[in-house]
């Protein structure tokens, strides 16, 4: 009798992301311990003593390096703080942000805030692992 294969199950609620009109994003930094880093900045020069917000900033939709420096500071440095999207964030970069280890997002002002919530409603679970849950489904079945 062949192996019935388990159904996918979210692990997380898939919707966690803080998402923020950019009317309602009046200062960039408004705690002592948010940091901004430049896309260009190298997440491991930087100290995050005491840090609990980092804004990484998307000059242009088609500019992916801010998706790396998530990567690095959710995985490789285990940033356990909040990681803010900044600057030309569209609705459809959410699900891919939240993988790379956003949490929170300032929309770009012609975004609208119920199709991007909608956007990351839009998948309940996903078969490979990603930077905030790095096990891939099928090892967590076995």
């Amino acid at each position: 009798m062949p192996r019935r294969l388990p159904q996918l199950r979210p692990e997380r609620k898939m919707n966690t992301m803080k998402l923020i009109t950019s009317d309602a994003q009046l200062t960039p930094l408004d705690s002592p311990t948010a940091i901004a880093l430049a896309n260009d900045t190298d997440p491991r020069s930087v100290s995050l003593e005491g840090v609990t917000r980092i804004d990484l900033h998307f000059p242009k939709f088609t500019d992916g390096r801010a998706f790396s420096q998530a990567f690095l500071l959710r995985r490789r440095l285990g940033f356990k703080g909040e990681i803010r999207a900044t600057g030309d964030v569209l609705a459809d970069q959410l699900q891919q942000m939240l993988r790379s280890g956003f949490d929170a997002a300032v929309l770009r002002a012609d975004q609208d805030l119920s199709i991007a919530q909608r956007q990351l409603a839009r998948y309940g679970a996903f078969y490979q692992g990603d930077a905030v849950q790095a096990r891939p489904h099928f090892l967590k079945a076995a």
